[in-house]
């Protein structure tokens, strides 16, 4: 089996248990998933099978839509409503347009400093490892990019926005820099993945209803490479370009600048790939 499945992963559980769970299902362990949430996070978590895997970085790069809760007045070890108590106020005064202006800075392309719980690894350890140990490092701050951030709700200490960002992006750092921002606390009490690329939560699968329709033969749940990237579609004609193209090598192939979906002259799927000045060049391979 292969293909790429959007799973809507419940709270309590790791995105790796969300990949367990699916690879005693299907019987399948070539399994990855495309970008890790927390135990405390819900929403889609887009998952790979089978041959699909080769595409998890692709997926990985896509833009993200979130709904994050939060709380002013204090913060924690994780920057999330699961870590321990590390500085708290009792009294702030903080408006809805006090919040607006704050979030205003944070949109656009800024600099971000990863949490120390999270796994990004420093000299082969995961900082979250680090942490655990009572030990924090110095981290560098990276590029991150924030199209859009919303208010949904406001009450003068609790909260939730809604926002859309780039690869990389830490809501929960961004909550806990914006009560830094607020001159208070903020800690994330809450969060949805909405979106990843075009993969929704209105049409994401429960693992329990994967797991009904996998004991039924149901196989639905899972798109095709084909189906999920859905990009125009172009056809190779030519032993010498189908050749060239499978070997990795350029094809000249006159067309609009862009990504396309590969076939031969037989409409079999071939692969993924990019034109650029007319030459075109496979990524990914099937």
């Amino acid at each position: 089996m292969e293909g790429i499945i959007n799973v809507n992963k419940p709270s309590g559980i790791t995105s790796f248990d969300v990949v367990r769970r699916l690879r005693r299902c299907l019987h399948e362990r070539k399994i990855g998933h495309t970008g890790t949430l927390d135990p405390l996070a819900t929403g889609v978590l887009v998952v790979c099978v089978g041959r699909a895997t080769r595409l998890v970085e692709d997926i990985e790069g896509y833009e993200k839509i979130y709904t994050a809760g939060f709380e002013l007045g204090y913060r924690t070890d994780t920057y999330d409503v699961e870590g321990k108590v590390l500085d708290k106020v009792d009294e702030f005064n903080v408006s809805k347009d006090d919040l607006k202006v704050a979030l205003e800075k944070f949109t656009g392309e800024i600099d971000q400093v990863p949490p120390m719980y999270s796994a990004l690894k420093v000299d082969g350890k995961k900082l979250y490892e680090l942490a655990r140990q009572g030990i924090e490092i110095e981290r560098k701050s990276r590029k991150v990019t924030i199209s859009f951030i919303e208010i949904l709700e406001f009450d003068g200490r609790k909260g939730k926005i809604r926002c859309k960002v780039s690869k990389g992006t830490y809501i929960r750092s961004l909550i806990n820099d914006l009560g830094e921002t607020l001159g208070t606390f903020a800690t994330m009490t809450s969060l949805v993945r909405e979106e990843v690329g075009t993969s929704n939560i209105e049409k994401a699968y429960t693992l329990d209803s994967i797991e009904e329709m996998c004991n039924s033969g149901d196989s639905s749940f899972i798109s095709s490479v084909e189906e999920f990237f859905d990009y125009p579609k172009i056809t190779l004609t030519g032993d010498k370009n189908l050749l060239l193209f499978r070997n990795g090598h350029t094809v000249r192939f006159t067309t609009e600048d862009g990504r396309y979906r590969v076939y031969d002259v037989e409409s079999k799927f071939l692969g993924l790939c990019n034109v650029s000045n007319n030459l075109l060049k496979g990524y990914k391979y099937f």
